[in-house]
């Protein structure tokens, strides 16, 4: 207990708050007509091709994109942003700049993976795997931020093993991935312990418990 408590107390991280909700800010309020669109055509197809709900009410500025998986709803505030600074709000232009939304996002979700990883010296990793940890840069859990507090924990589970006289590069890697099957739990069966067994299984030599 000592040992967690000293390692603790070297150790600092973010608080973020757990949403199932974006907002996005509007310029305009007649912008909130057009993204409804003639007989809610519009509305009708970001909804169907992000996963989300649109909540447009009276509340002046601001509308809200409410969804359970914080990827599709990152996909579908880059897409709005595109079609706000674009004009042209119509099912078409919706489809495209949802595709280079979600082009988008991968990439910045590769990039995340790949600076965590890079942080802690863990090396090696399929590409797939990488990306799989950038996607915590965007899902929260009891206030954290995962990819933060993974990384964090990381760096308490080698401190604790050093102390212990253990490997610490193991115990870095088992700190690291223990969150690891919240960055899919949304869009996936099965608790988040059972999905990072899986996700391990799949891409390690070993699964921490």
């Amino acid at each position: 207990a000592t040992l967690i408590v000293e390692a603790m107390e070297r150790m600092s991280s973010e608080v973020t708050a757990e949403r199932t909700v974006t907002a996005v800010k509007l310029e305009d309020e007649e912008m909130k007509g057009r993204i409804i669109g003639k007989d809610g055509r519009n509305i009708k197809t970001i909804e169907k091709l992000t996963g989300c709900e649109l909540i447009i009410d009276e509340t002046p500025g601001v509308l809200l994109i409410s969804g359970f998986s914080p990827i599709r709803r990152r996909v579908c505030y880059l897409a709005l942003e595109k079609l706000l600074k674009d004009g042209r709000i119509q099912p078409a232009r919706i489809e495209e700049f949802i595709i280079e939304a979600k082009k988008e996002l991968a990439l910045d979700i590769k990039k995340a993976g790949e600076e965590a990883l890079y942080k802690l010296g863990i090396t090696g990793l399929d590409p797939k795997l990488v990306s799989i940890v950038g996607r915590l840069k965007y899902r929260t859990s009891y206030g954290q931020n995962i990819l933060g507090h993974s990384t964090e924990v990381a760096h308490l589970s080698a401190m604790i093993a050093e102390e212990l006289g253990v490997d610490p590069i193991m115990a870095k890697k088992a700190g690291f991935f223990h969150d690891i099957g919240k960055s899919v739990d949304h869009d996936t069966q099965g608790t988040h312990m059972e999905i990072g067994e899986t996700i391990l299984k799949k891409f390690l030599s070993f699964h921490p418990g």
